[in-house]
């Protein structure tokens, strides 16, 4: 497990410098750091080889590719040690964006994104309700993040 003592002052401005444009050159963070190019790369190669840094990638706007619904659903499962088989067959479905472990009533939670009503119908009712261990969902309709952010990285 990575703490806070792995990371000093010159890894944490890199990670703030990333989190504001993920693309910017690190000639441009080295150069706004006073430090070496070199030094950049090496840290960020650091810090992706020990977990901190899980790559870079796009963010798709889902709404202007015609997915206008999303929920979220909560999983109950006959028996909860049925969830890694249960969590390969949700794997399969590509409306599942994600698949997240939690307590409560619930084993499972996803996010189900749809193109329209009858879209989350049939993904909700001939894809997941067919999985074999599933007992009950319950979904919430989802009208848009208020907001979303990584955790703040701390001087």
């Amino acid at each position: 497990m990575v703490n806070d003592n792995m990371l000093d002052e010159y890894d944490k401005k890199i990670l703030i410098q990333l989190e504001k444009d993920g693309r910017k050159p690190y000639s441009e963070i080295a150069k706004h750091l006073n430090i070496s190019n070199t030094m950049v790369h090496q840290r960020v190669n650091r810090m992706k080889k020990i977990g901190i840094l899980k790559g870079a990638g796009i963010i798709l706007d889902e709404r202007k590719l015609g997915y206008e619904w999303s929920a979220f659903t909560g999983l109950v499962l006959k028996e909860d040690s049925d969830s890694k088989l249960i969590i390969e067959e949700l794997r399969k479905i590509p409306e599942v964006t994600e698949c997240y472990y939690i307590t409560g009533q619930y084993t499972l939670y996803i996010r189900i994104v749809a193109k329209s009503n009858e879209h989350m119908r049939s993904v909700l009712y001939d894809k997941i309700d067919h999985i074999a261990g599933i007992l009950k969902t319950e979904s919430m309709i989802d009208f848009g993040a208020a907001f979303k952010r990584n955790v703040s990285v701390e001087l």
